[in-house]
């Protein structure tokens, strides 16, 4: 097993094995850059590109590192990627000098992550949200439309999903304000408007486009995954009430739109391929387009945690795996743009709630008090039904090795009240 100089410890998220991409920004000062989590510490690779540590691969002497976002990077092909890749885990390696050795290189490239702030990784130009999960999507059908119409005609046959609104995906740690829009309560002939009374977290991961293709031609499934340039946890916040109203006949809007966070670290799929797993059987065979035979999924561990204003320390409500997604991200990718679509580099694939079979790993508030009938019991004895002003919900996610982690951090988020006008 590879170990680098740098120590870290077995339960980090960021060891060796993983080298995730993120941007960050000194707190002593200076522009954006583009770094690598490694244990405790961010590698700044715009000194080590200006040190000539990258002269050998196709992104040196373009100024890629000294970016505000991954998007220049994302932009070149999966070669590039993978050998960037491996000359950072090199350069870390604890049998290695040319890192380990130049004390001066050391001390201009290596920060401590509580003296940088992170910023979005990318600029999104457009964010999807696929509706992935069997498990969700049917324990939503019997709620709304009863068990024998759980699951709507087309959902075995192809990825469902939506355009959601990529100006208001926003970084771990950013407070989300509750939003306001139109409801209907059951006992209301018309509808009101106020705050929503029934706001609600999605756990969900999502992926960051790569390489983009040209408009008219599609992307196979067998070579999705080839545009993917990593993954990162995604909550994407929902106001359930305002969604019921307005939903029919074209999906959400309101319901949706005010607030989406994203981890701040991108893991690279390279990192992801000690925990590959095929995806659930899928009856009916889907159509040759979407067709997978490799192993398509990951077998990701994820856990929700909840704390309120009054609780000192968070509670797990809900922890699900993304290996309970029915529909691959390269399955979502082909039929994304079967129809000519164009992916661009920096754009966000979520993958749609992601519940499994049990209550405990249930991805939202919908389903584990289902639809409120089933209050929450938190440690310190308060209910939730919905998620109140003040309560901070933190999503976090790791693959475990054999005495290492390969983690994505947490998207993080604290409910504040609505504006009201």
């Amino acid at each position: 097993m590879v170990r680098s100089f740098i120590q870290v410890e077995p339960d980090s998220h960021f060891p060796i094995q993983n080298l995730p991409y993120g941007v960050f920004r000194p707190l002593k000062g200076g522009l954006p850059r583009i770094g690598v989590a490694i244990g405790k510490y961010v590698l700044d690779l715009s000194v080590l590109d200006t040190a000539g540590c990258f002269d050998q691969i196709a992104v040196s002497g373009k100024n890629i590192f000294s970016q505000p976002s991954l998007n220049a990077l994302m932009s070149f092909s999966r070669p590039v990627w993978k050998e960037l890749r491996a000359t950072i885990r090199r350069l870390l390696d604890a049998e290695v000098p040319t890192l380990r050795d130049n004390e001066e290189l050391r001390s201009t490239a290596i920060y401590f992550q509580n003296e940088v702030e992170m910023l979005l990784p990318a600029e999104i130009g457009d964010y999807t949200d696929f509706y992935a999960s069997k498990d969700h999507a049917t324990n939503v059908g019997i709620m709304f439309r009863g068990k024998e119409n759980a699951l709507m005609p087309n959902w075995l046959h192809l990825p469902v999903g939506y355009h959601g609104r990529a100006s208001s995906v926003v970084i771990s740690g950013s407070d989300v304000r509750r939003p306001q829009g139109q409801m209907k309560p059951p006992d209301s002939a018309a509808p009101i408007f106020g705050s929503s009374r029934q706001l609600d977290f999605e756990l969900e991961m999502g992926c960051l486009i790569g390489t983009g293709n040209k408009q008219g031609v599609p992307v196979s499934v067998e070579e999705a995954e080839d545009y993917i340039f990593g993954l990162v946890l995604v909550n994407d916040w929902s106001a359930r009430d305002i969604q019921s109203w307005e939903y029919q006949p074209l999906g959400p809007f309101l319901a949706k739109n005010f607030a989406t966070s994203i981890s701040p670290w991108v893991v690279p799929l390279e990192a992801l391929e000690l925990f590959r797993v095929p995806a659930p059987k899928q009856d009916p065979e889907p159509l040759p387009y979407l067709r997978q035979n490799s192993p398509g999924s990951f077998n990701i561990q994820l856990e929700v945690n909840l704390q309120s204003e009054s609780m000192k320390r968070p509670a797990r409500i809900s922890a699900s795996n993304f290996s309970n997604l029915y529909w691959t991200m390269a399955q979502q990718i082909a039929h994304h743009t079967i129809g000519g679509c164009n992916l661009r580099p920096g754009d966000l694939l979520a993958s749609g709630t992601i519940s499994g079979p049990e209550k405990e790993s249930r991805g939202s508030m919908l389903e584990l008090t289902w639809r409120g009938s089933d209050p929450l019991q938190l440690d310190n004895g308060d209910e939730r039904v919905w998620l109140e002003d003040g309560d901070c919900l933190t999503i976090t996610g790791w693959c475990q090795g054999d005495g290492f982690r390969v983690g994505f951090g947490e998207v993080t988020g604290r409910v504040l009240p609505a504006i009201l006008n």
